[in-house]
């Protein structure tokens, strides 16, 4: 398309996380000029509810953007572009405004209705289910139900009362965009934790009719379901009510929601197929890279999904906890007020690598790839007299990096290539320390992005330059910028091998008991 903009003017870009949400200004290659930060509360209830308050959101989003754009030039922003985490569900009036709280991507109150829809004897599905989901869409929906398809059941099953005065169920993504534009939208990427779209055509903007009919849907409650946009299409304008709210000019474009894989990949600079991959170590985690077709390793949990256009695709997978067993060990630690991860790490690295030989299993809220296990929990192993707390504290900040290794053997092998030197971003990126002992786990270098924590926030800003036609896709892997790279040590290398060849075992051997203990 004809460039609108120059690379100097700004998009206000939203990054929502499952525990923070950022809003920031970035320009149209992708530098972060500004930025604020809120935290994002979950509820959580019986039978595995999972809830988050979606007016909240929009509050926190109004607020921040006001405060940005007193502190700078509005009149610079061209765009506003939305990210973040998916596979969860907002039910909204005509205008966007929610009817009830969000149902989030682990929230398992769908579950029973998943599977009284497509429950089985094939791996938890019936043949002709998985047959149908995994051939369309690259995936399935999850039989705990935390998923999109768990959430969209959630509603629609558990909750008729809210779905009576409801126009639309939307990610959250799709909602924040809902709330700046008035139009109602929705890509391929940002419904695939739905699993409704047929996926082997990415240039056909309707939701699968058999895929809805498997879940048992009607067609009255399939006109819930937005609108499908192609990934990147400017689905509206800035109105009156959102301008009046955040400081943004009225008609301003508004981009189509991206979730945050997608967001990660642009602003870490993995957009080529065949080149580097990255790994997320945010409260959740995850390691992905493109690939130029649709795929599944259903054993393992890892599928391509819809990517960055309409010829390619992302590998997608999921540990249900990353960084965010840090802050949990905080928590059981008793640490007082804010948690200061900079002290954490600290205390982490008086302990030598190997942690006094502690293993730490990460799988605080179960594990998805490459082993999904909604059962699994966490645990410390091999905890001695001599055990201190800096063995803890780095024995968490190792236990996760196993995982990310685990994981990764998997995710090389689904491209067909190693996706060494992976790019880390997210909150857990920050820490040096952090990084080197991935570098050291992995035995490969690894490369830490530039200010990870905000890297989707600057992605947004990349994706609303190319989509406003200020950049062009071949540009996008050269705007990212590399923080430091971390080489493995030889000795630390060494001394994570005898404990990581005890990582993977520990689940398979723990699993009947995590399934007795885990009964309601």
């Amino acid at each position: 398309m004809a460039s609108t903009g120059s690379r100097d003017d700004l998009a206000l870009v939203v990054d929502l996380g499952t525990t923070g949400l950022k809003v920031g200004l970035a320009t149209l290659d992708g530098r972060l000029e500004a930025h604020r930060h809120a935290t994002v509360s979950t509820t959580y209830g019986p039978h595995g509810a999972a809830r988050q308050d979606a007016g909240a959101w929009w509050d926190s989003v109004a607020s921040l953007a006001t405060e940005l754009c007193a502190h700078s030039d509005p009149s610079r922003i061209r765009a506003v572009a939305v990210t973040g985490q998916y596979a969860s569900l907002v039910p909204v009036d005509p205008e966007g405004v929610p009817v009830g709280e969000c149902v989030m991507w682990m929230d398992m109150t769908g579950g029973r209705a998943v599977r009284n829809a497509v429950g089985g004897p094939v791996s938890g599905y019936t043949p002709r289910a998985v047959w149908s989901f995994v051939r369309k869409t690259g995936g399935a929906p999850s039989p705990s139900g935390a998923d999109g398809t768990g959430s969209l059941l959630s509603l629609l099953v558990e909750q008729p009362d809210v779905m009576a005065r409801a126009r639309w169920v939307v990610e959250p993504v799709d909602y924040l965009t809902m709330r700046f534009s008035g139009v109602a939208a929705a890509t391929h990427a940002s419904m695939v934790g739905s699993w409704l779209t047929d996926n082997r055509h990415l240039d056909r903007m309707t939701y699968d009719p058999g895929l809805v009919k498997l879940l048992g849907i009607s067609a009255t409650q399939a006109e819930l379901l937005p609108p499908l946009v192609a990934f990147g299409s400017v689905v509206g304008e800035v109105t009156a009510t959102a301008a009046q709210a955040t400081g943004v000019p009225e008609g301003t474009p508004v981009i189509a929601g991206a979730p945050d894989l997608h967001a990660a990949a642009l602003g870490a600079g993995t957009t080529t197929v065949g080149g580097p991959g990255h790994l997320a170590l945010s409260t959740t985690s995850w390691v992905s890279a493109p690939v130029s077709k649709k795929k599944t390793d259903i054993r393992h949990s890892i599928a391509s999904v819809p990517g960055l256009d309409a010829s390619s695709y992302l590998i997608a997978d999921n540990h249900e906890i990353g960084a965010k067993a840090l802050e949990w060990l905080a928590g059981a630690l008793g640490v007082p007020g804010p948690i200061d991860f900079d002290a954490l790490t600290r205390e982490a690295s008086s302990a030598a690598p190997g942690s006094g030989r502690v293993i730490f299993t990460p799988w605080l809220a179960g594990e998805r790839s490459p082993v999904e296990s909604h059962s699994a929990r966490g645990g410390f192993h091999n905890l001695s007299l001599t055990t201190t707390r800096p063995d803890l504290v780095r024995a968490v900040m190792e236990g996760v990096a196993y995982n990310s290794r685990w994981l990764a053997e998997y995710v090389d092998r689904f491209a067909g290539h190693p996706l060494a030197p992976l790019r880390l971003l997210g909150g857990g990126a920050t820490s040096a320390l952090w990084c080197q002992i991935h570098a050291d786990v992995l035995g490969a270098p690894v490369d830490q992005v530039f200010e990870p924590m905000v890297a989707q926030l600057r992605g947004m800003g990349v994706l609303a330059g190319r989509s406003l036609g200020v950049i062009a896709a071949e540009e996008i892997d050269g705007l990212a910028k590399i923080g430091a790279r971390f080489e493995p040590d030889a000795a630390a290398h060494a001394a994570h091998q005898a404990l990581y060849a005890e990582f993977p075992g520990l689940l398979k051997v723990q699993a009947p008991m995590f399934r007795r203990l885990q009964r309601r």
